[in-house]
């Protein structure tokens, strides 16, 4: 009995020392994901839950309600109504007066720049800064698009920043942590084009690069100045080009096998499907049963987080309706119950579905989808070919790779109609060579030596255990474009150059002038003669 006693003793104090390790190790972090877009937040949120998850204190801020009700951090909801409702306009436009992304990026850049700036001024938040000063948190986590002002978080609370971005690297990203743009072979992931590239190609892929570096940067960065001088003042804190020095990592929700292949430092870390659950949840009980019973196969239709049906031209609504609803299969439609397009037996509205849990069940035949990055990854993830109709931003260039790879088609949105929808359904539910290309890659997307979230957990304990890990910072980040591109080496190299030509061109002359002079004389003495 003694010896049970002892034994349990032991097994008790174990436990007990095992809690207080854990403790001691837990990092307080702060997430800050000031993004309207739902889809977004599901990308930094799964990096925070992830953390909490592995035992670290995270408190996230966000502008919406929380993706994840059963996640582990602490959530604080700042409510930013106005600033919903504007980037809710200009989604709206964009879709319904459709133009190049470049046309409408800085639109993308205001609106989130816009919000981010107005969670920052929000009393809720300006008082929680109030409340946490310096030495409050170890690290700040930073849900990235066009809001690098907020890396003044990182000088208040006096900690190293992370960023988590949610797609492959752009030249925004590229700068913060000195990674190379290679034009020449690593296409701007907006421009459409598909490594490797043609003489044309490199021709479209550097002048992309060239407007991306030269005119679209600097005037983001003057407006970005102008809200961090806003919100951080200069007799409190550092100036901004000194914060963004401060960025110790960056996650990017790409893999290499999407391509392009690319070189990057060391802080860029890949965690392409950092979203995607390893274990799919259990399906909501009638959706469960519709998924179960339908051995023919079930068709799942999204167009995102972002979309309403309010943004969508009427006529191009009823197409959609009219084709989906005439196919043999049961169709899982997400869409608000107020704005139906119609009914239809085959047809299942809800105003939400818990996209990643239905992707992975193997009865699902086929995706129509907007073609978002998140969705893509989730599709190709779980081998389900699809049918895109991309509306903005980056989902025309998104669809072009997915056509590009063989994991489905995509049909334009501004000339859609019942035929052109109708076939390339029909074409990827019936042609097998889409669904093997797209369970091929799902293979090859998941083989990995470690999971995303795996991965993100042990390189936020990496910069945590070395106190920002200052040492896989690229030089880079200390030079400015001049110094990247070796502008001034030129320069003093030609200047060496022309200098010593001058210098020889004058010697010469010398030399020339000296040997007429001699000369003179002599010719002088023979016309006497």
């Amino acid at each position: 009995m003694n010896v049970c006693k002892i034994f349990a003793l032991h097994v008790l104090i174990l436990l007990c020392l095992t809690l207080c390790c854990n403790h001691i190790n837990a990092a307080r972090i702060i997430g800050f994901f000031p993004t309207p877009s739902k889809s977004h937040t599901l990308i930094h949120a799964a990096i925070a839950d992830s953390l909490a998850r592995a035992g670290h204190n995270v408190t996230v801020i966000g502008i919406s309600k929380n993706v994840y009700p059963n996640a582990k951090y602490k959530f604080i909801e700042i409510k930013l109504t106005e600033a919903a409702e504007s980037h809710q306009n200009v989604l709206q436009n964009m879709v319904k007066k459709p133009k190049s992304f470049y046309f409408n990026l800085f639109n993308f850049v205001y609106s989130f720049a816009n919000t981010a700036n107005r969670t920052l001024s929000h009393p809720k938040m300006k008082d929680f800064l109030r409340r946490h000063g310096a030495g409050a948190f170890d690290l700040v986590l930073l849900g990235f698009a066009a809001n690098d002002f907020a890396m003044g978080l990182g000088a208040h609370f006096g900690c190293p920043t992370i960023i988590s971005f949610v797609v492959q690297p752009v030249s925004s990203i590229n700068r913060l942590v000195g990674n190379p743009s290679e034009s020449a072979y690593v296409p701007s992931w907006f421009s459409e084009l598909k490594a490797p590239l043609t003489f044309w190609g490199r021709v479209l892929s550097f002048l992309v690069a060239f407007y991306e570096e030269w005119i679209v940067l600097p005037i983001v960065k003057i407006n970005m100045l102008k809200i961090y001088n806003y919100n951080f003042p200069s007799d409190r804190y550092p100036p901004l080009d000194e914060v963004r020095k401060n960025v110790s990592l960056i996650f990017t929700n790409h893999h290499f096998s999407q391509g392009p292949i690319r070189p990057n430092v060391p802080n860029l870390i890949e965690i392409g499907g950092i979203q995607i659950k390893e274990k799919p949840d259990p399906l909501p009980t009638d959706i469960a049963k519709v998924l179960d019973e339908s051995k023919e196969g079930v068709i799942y239709f999204s167009l995102g987080s972002n979309i309403k049906g309010s943004h969508l031209n009427e006529e191009k609504i009823k197409i959609m309706f009219n084709v989906i609803s005439k196919l043999p299969y049961k169709v899982l439609w997400k869409w608000s119950p107020t704005e139906l397009p119609g009914e239809s037996k085959n047809i299942i509205f809800r105003d939400w579905l818990p996209q990643d849990d239905i992707l992975a069940h193997p009865n699902v035949k086929l995706f129509i989808t907007h073609g978002g990055m998140g969705s893509v990854v989730e599709s190709q993830y779980h081998g389900v070919p699809m049918v895109g109709i991309p509306l903005f931003g980056d989902q025309p260039s998104n669809m072009v790779n997915v056509e590009r790879s063989g994991y489905g088609l995509a049909v334009d949105y501004l000339t859609l109609s019942e035929e052109s929808l109708n076939n390339a359904i029909q074409d990827v539910l019936n042609n097998p060579k889409y669904k093997e290309a797209v369970q091929t890659f799902s293979r090859l997307y998941r083989d990995r030596p470690m999971t995303p979230r795996e991965t993100v957990v042990y390189w936020v304990d990496y910069v945590l255990r070395h106190k920002g890990a200052k040492h896989m910072q690229s030089p880079a980040v200390h030079m400015n474009r001049w110094q990247l591109l070796s502008l001034d080496v030129i320069g003093f190299l030609l200047a060496i150059v022309l200098t010593i030509s001058v210098v020889i061109v004058k010697v010469c002359k010398l030399i020339c002038c000296r040997g007429r002079k001699n000369k003179l004389p002599k010719v002088e003495k023979a016309k006497k003669n």
